[in-house]
């Protein structure tokens, strides 16, 4: 019940910084992956892990690619 409360917390303060996800959203997928992330083994956490950190690694890595990125000249 705790962990539901503190997924659905943190979901919803998630989806308030996401464009495409709200606060009410954030707070159903939170509340909902807290039981799933549990029944998980440690093998597929760790793989989960790994690709959240990849797929944010290539965000910051676009982000800063466009940023260094010069409109062209007419």
């Amino acid at each position: 019940m705790i962990g539901k409360l503190i997924g659905a917390g943190l979901g919803a303060k998630l989806g308030t910084e996401s464009r495409k996800i709200g606060g009410t959203t954030g707070a159903i997928l939170g509340a909902v992956a807290v039981p799933v992330v549990t029944r998980l083994r440690l093998p597929a956490l760790l793989a989960l892990a790994g690709g959240g950190y990849l797929a944010s690694r290539l965000a910051n890595k676009a982000k800063t690619d466009n940023a260094n990125r010069t409109p062209p000249s007419a």
